[in-house]
């Protein structure tokens, strides 16, 4: 039998299987990173990404669903109830959506925007993984987050130098982020490492997280094609 990976073989693997998949290598991103996106389609990134972020509590909840270990769905409650903003308003959908007033954006027309066919797809096959898969490879998608610091910090100072127009406010989301990252990452990644008694669950559990970046990048696809390739209208959406 292939012997466990440790700790740390396992973080490098993780690492090196999502570095060419990650976000921060898809031209939207470099594009943002570089200051270059127009204010209709730096609106429509955060219109479109809307939808990830209001959906990530249906498949929280398909992951306390499938679990039947009480020790797990505690933590994975107390996680849910922090960032739903429960105990320390604004949770993260609030967040966003003050990064999207922020934006120049009404919160009414995001929170009724039609996003992009592909981000819906992405976004509602992510939520039926959690609820067809098990549970430890549900809480494993989150496993995208742990080189997710670097990325968002570099976001929000590509934001700051580059995107004057939206409003200093409209940063706390992302500040609030990178400051729990750190921990909801090891967490994360704590559960892995207890609960992957085999290298194939080890295997699954690094799947699972590409699975997350797949969506991610289909995201990003869908608004790059439509709003930076074919310059479709903003209108289309709201």
């Amino acid at each position: 039998m292939t012997d466990l990976r440790s700790r740390e073989t396992f973080s490098r693997d993780l690492r090196n299987a999502l570095r060419p998949r990650y976000i921060d290598k898809h031209p939207f991103m470099r594009l943002l990173y570089k200051g270059e996106l127009s204010k209709k389609q730096m609106q429509a990134w955060i219109i479109n990404r809307f939808y990830l972020q209001n959906n990530i509590i249906s498949k929280d909840a398909a992951i306390l669903s499938n679990c039947p270990l009480p020790e797990i769905r505690r933590i994975w409650m107390s996680r849910t109830i922090r960032r739903e903003g429960l105990e320390r308003p604004p949770g993260d959908v609030e967040g966003w959506l003050m990064l999207a007033e922020a934006a120049g954006l009404k919160r009414e027309d995001v929170l009724a925007a039609r996003c992009l066919p592909g981000v819906r797809f992405a976004v509602n096959d992510l939520v039926n993984f959690a609820r067809r898969a098990s549970w430890l490879e549900g809480i494993s998608t989150s496993l995208y987050e742990i080189p997710a610091r670097e990325e968002l910090a570099r976001r929000i100072e590509s934001l700051r130098r580059h995107y004057g127009w939206i409003r200093a406010d409209g940063m706390k989301f992302f500040l609030s982020r990178l400051a729990q990252l750190d921990r909801d990452s090891q967490v994360v990644l704590e559960i892995v490492m207890k609960h992957c008694t085999t290298r194939e669950m080890q295997d699954r559990a690094i799947a699972a997280a590409l699975s997350m970046s797949d969506v991610t990048w289909s995201i990003h696809d869908a608004v790059y094609m439509n709003y930076v390739i074919e310059d479709r209208s903003l209108l289309d959406s709201l």
